[in-house]
């Protein structure tokens, strides 16, 4: 048993060593570009209020959860907080104090399930971790569906924005157009926007907290151009017609890299798989010779080894075949 803990642990250290890595390449560019973008918007919009007023949302944030106190606890925190705008922008209905029951108890039972399968007291630890994190990892996922939909129906909203204020419509009421005719998510998003300024909140902070909602760089544009129209005047139709035909634009380069890149992010696939649908297969043709990779030491830190440079090598792969467009 404790034999087993030091390369358990070993591996733990490793992957989040590379995991931090590549978050630093890869991350921290679009992070202080973003950071960079957020100034430009504040310095454009001043809030309205004073700094000594207490501000308090017009609208809920979110849905409480299972346990409304531990709800109001944990949003004091940074990590609360995160996840709770990360269950907002995956527009699940779903408190924080829900989420976390959910982590818990689906690290017990991939706990369980990983001692079963090894036999061993050793698979409680990474069954547990990997249980605890997968609904945040699910979440992810759904937020970042979520806002790639989002982005290709923007410039839809775009032009419906501009054909109503062409016809004589005030922005407000386009934004409640937009909010009426689109589906999810672009409808809900301009939705609390729309009521947001419409039951009291200045029209620039209802404006900011839709680009906070939908952290996307279009969006960005869309916000900073209107708060700038709205200070030095100008045909506002005209200007989102120009960003909507950007934004397809990009869409049409973005789709032809897709198309570019396609054989490699295949490839970073086929090489994740492979080792381990061997191993199944090899599982049922010669138990005996798997057997060899668990039981002994040696074949343990062979198996941490690969799965630490299978890895390493997807996410070069993954990291050669992005481009930023």
């Amino acid at each position: 048993m404790s034999g087993a803990i030091v390369p358990l642990l070993m591996f733990v250290i490793g992957v989040g060593v590379i995991m931090g890595g590549y978050a630093l390449v890869t991350w921290m560019p679009g992070a202080l570009t973003r950071r960079r973008i957020d100034g430009r918007i504040s310095d454009v919009a001043r809030p309205t209020l004073q700094e000594d007023t207490p501000h308090t949302p017009v609208l809920r944030r979110q849905v409480d959860g299972a346990m409304p106190a531990i709800d109001r606890v944990l949003e004091q925190t940074g990590m609360g907080a995160w996840l709770g705008t990360l269950i907002e922008q995956a527009g699940v209905r779903m408190g924080i104090s829900t989420l976390v029951l959910i982590s818990l108890g689906s690290a017990a039972v991939l706990g369980l399930t990983f001692v079963m399968l090894a036999k061993a007291g050793w698979g409680l630890l990474p069954g547990a971790i990997a249980g605890f994190v997968a609904p945040t990892l699910v979440l992810m996922r759904k937020r970042t569906s979520r806002l790639r939909k989002f982005e290709e129906m923007f410039p839809e909203a775009l032009d419906l924005l501009s054909r109503a204020i062409r016809a004589g419509h005030a922005f407000t009421t386009a934004m409640g157009m937009v909010a009426d005719e689109a589906s999810d998510p672009l409808g809900p998003e301009f939705r609390k926007t729309f009521d947001e300024q419409n039951f009291g909140m200045p029209l620039k902070d209802a404006l900011l907290n839709f680009s906070v909602r939908v952290p996307l760089m279009d969006v960005h544009f869309f916000v900073t151009a209107v708060l700038i129209q709205r200070e030095t005047g100008g045909n506002l139709s005209e200007i989102l017609d120009n960003l909507s035909h950007v934004v397809r634009e990009r869409f049409k380069i973005l789709r032809q890299v897709r198309v570019y890149t396609a054989h490699g992010r295949l490839t970073g696939y086929v090489l994740m798989g492979l080792p381990a649908a061997l191993a199944i297969a090899l599982s049922f043709i010669n138990p005996d010779h798997m057997n060899l990779l668990f039981n002994e030491k040696m074949g343990r830190m062979m198996i941490l080894a690969s799965i630490v440079m299978q890895t390493i090598g997807y996410f070069w792969i993954r990291k050669v075949v992005t481009i930023e467009v």
